[in-house]
């Protein structure tokens, strides 16, 4: 995907549009971009933070897992007290 059709995509997303969304969300899992699912997740999309919660146990990215816990979600806490037992 190109850097025009990336920010044309964004552009939608910014105006609601669920599907730019949910397209946004697979590239960045693709791509392991945090930074776009942290965007997108401090934007409200709980499928965003889900994302993010789950590429940050694959990577083992406690720093990431431990900022999302304290932002209260209990899946990352969950996780976090898995990996250090």
């Amino acid at each position: 995907m190109s850097e025009s059709d990336l920010s044309a995509l964004r552009e939608r997303a910014a105006r609601g549009d669920n599907d730019a969304i949910g397209q946004l969300i697979e590239l960045a899992a693709e791509r392991e971009d945090f930074d776009e699912l942290r965007r997108l997740a401090d934007g409200g999309s709980k499928d965003a933070e889900d994302q993010l919660v789950e590429l940050a146990a694959e990577k083992e990215d406690f720093e990431e897992l431990r900022r999302l816990a304290s932002a209260g979600n209990t899946d990352a806490a969950d996780i976090l007290a898995e990996l250090n037992e």
